[in-house]
């Protein structure tokens, strides 16, 4: 079987009609921080906010004239379906958008303000993405993919072209987001057929690493469930022609959390004053990781900054996030005797560190349990705090990795009750649309009584609860059968040891 030729491809893509050729930028603070130097691909100034226009107009420049002027369609939650929306107007045909029904109102209404007909249909993008293939045949539309297409993959590699265009020292490496993967393919495929020396690092969220999962078994790999943070990575399959790419030009895949791309959407914004997506931002994050692991020094870095469409209402939950990605702050629970002078021993031990945040309720006559947070240097820091705690007769628990602590316990400390018995503790999402928990409310037996609830709204496309219910021993088959079919990703953290100290 015959691939096609993407130098070629790339070579005579049409992408300037629609995108400019985007800075390769010094991040100068990030550099001296990281002592390497950090260049920024800005595709976040494109007019879209994201490098998705180049693929997506490639695509529909490349159609013939007859099959232009029917309309063209795509499926998309975000940044393809703007990129979309504006090719098809600079074309001068149609495009009908499938939107998942938990789009944020800012996305659609930036589809519809570039000329694009909108449907929302379904939850996630998998609906959306059926929904539009069976409009596609019904009204004769050609489908524009986000990432799976020949034409898609050259429009991105363009980035690639500009690179070694702009910056022809040498360098170590490019580190490129992965969602189904047509960016780091594009570029890829242009990188290593003119600069193999240059390592191509793909970067993806530890709970959405379908690529990195795919390679490692030799075949694609379908996530049963996705994270939702970086939503513009949230694929739970990556394309098959993309896979065989990466398979061939990608020297490796560095996985990130969300507090280290929380942190590197602070870092980009302390140098450009731009604020990027989360999944805009995975490059950068995946660099600093790649960094740190190698103990790299005096190196050239490209990452990049591949997407800005930021929810403004997020910004709260990436700001509360970022100290913690970057290692400033760390959250630990102590456990100190309800007797005098413990209280001073514990300050005595965090000696100039300053406190972030301090969560203390007596629990019993014997023992005070401590929620802290601390401002740290690094994490190697916060070992040093805790074995001063530890020497001085504290039991401390490090929760600076905790979900659970992070996201809901630091909000409830001492919520204990004599009254919680059989009580077992669940974290819930689901998406962030009416009538999503009286969903959850209305699948529960009446027979099981909620002890604890917490909800808190991140401004995300999302919504996370923590539920403690009081489900007698005999009734947990019922209690398992309606977790199956609930159909939101669930975590059970009954036995978490931060629960089990504040709340259980």
């Amino acid at each position: 079987m015959s691939h096609p030729d993407y130098l070629e491809r790339i070579l005579t893509a049409r992408v300037y009609d629609v995108a400019q050729e985007s800075p390769l930028e010094l991040a100068p603070r990030l550099s001296d921080r990281l002592h390497n130097r950090i260049l920024l691909k800005r595709e976040d100034m494109q007019s879209v906010f994201s490098f998705k226009l180049r693929g997506a107009y490639n695509k529909m420049a490349q159609l013939p004239p007859d099959q232009l002027h029917q309309g063209v369609i795509a499926a998309s939650a975000g940044n393809h379906a703007q990129g979309v929306a504006l090719g098809a107007r600079q074309l001068g045909t149609t495009a009908l958008i499938v939107m998942p029904v938990t789009t944020p109102k800012v996305k659609v209404d930036a589809v519809k303000a570039r000329g694009g007909q909108v449907v929302l249909f379904g939850d996630t993008y998998d609906d959306a993405y059926a929904h539009a293939r069976q409009l596609s045949t019904e009204k004769g539309l050609t489908f524009i993919h986000p990432f799976d297409d020949p034409d898609v993959i050259a429009g991105q590699g363009t980035i690639g072209m500009e690179i070694l265009r702009q910056y022809q020292k040498p360098i170590h490496a490019i580190f490129i987001a992965i969602g189904g993967g047509g960016l780091i393919s594009g570029i890829g495929a242009y990188i290593k057929r003119l600069r193999p020396d240059i390592r191509i690092i793909g970067v993806e969220p530890v709970d959405a690493a379908a690529m990195h999962q795919s390679l490692q078994v030799g075949k694609r790999v379908r996530l049963s469930h996705v994270g939702l943070f970086a939503d513009g990575v949230a694929v739970r399959e990556v394309g098959e022609e993309t896979f065989r790419l990466c398979q061939k030009y990608v020297d490796e895949i560095v996985l990130v959390n969300t507090d280290d791309t929380c942190a590197a959407i602070k870092d980009v914004f302390e140098d450009t004053r731009s604020i990027l997506e989360p999944a805009g931002a995975l490059a950068v994050a995946g660099a600093k990781a790649y960094i740190e692991r190698e103990q790299l020094q005096d190196q050239t870095l490209v990452a990049l900054a591949c997407g800005a469409n930021m929810n403004f209402d997020r910004l709260r939950f990436v700001a509360e996030r970022a100290e913690l990605g970057e290692r400033r702050e760390a959250i630990f629970a102590v456990t100190i005797p309800e007797e005098r002078g413990s209280f001073r021993k514990f300050c005595a031990c965090l000696g100039n560190h300053n406190l972030t945040e301090f969560n203390y309720r007596i629990a019993d006559r014997q023992e005070a349990h401590i929620f802290v947070g601390v401002q740290i240097q690094n994490r190697a820091d916060a070992a040093h705090i805790a074995q001063a705690l530890e020497e001085q007769g504290f039991k401390t628990l490090d929760l600076t990795d905790d979900e659970l602590a992070k996201l809901h316990l630091r909000h409830m400390v001492g919520g204990r009750s004599p009254m919680a018995g059989n009580e077992l503790l669940y974290r819930f999402e689901f998406p962030e649309r009416p009538g999503a928990l009286t969903k959850f409310l209305g699948c529960m037996s009446p027979d099981w009584n909620i002890s604890l609830f917490h909800y808190r709204n991140n401004g995300a496309d999302y919504g996370r609860i923590v539920v403690g219910t009081q489900v007698p021993p005999d009734e947990m088959n019922e209690w398992q059968s309606f977790l199956d079919t609930l159909g939101y990703p669930y975590s059970d953290e009954s036995q978490n040891p931060a629960y089990q100290l504040f709340l259980g």
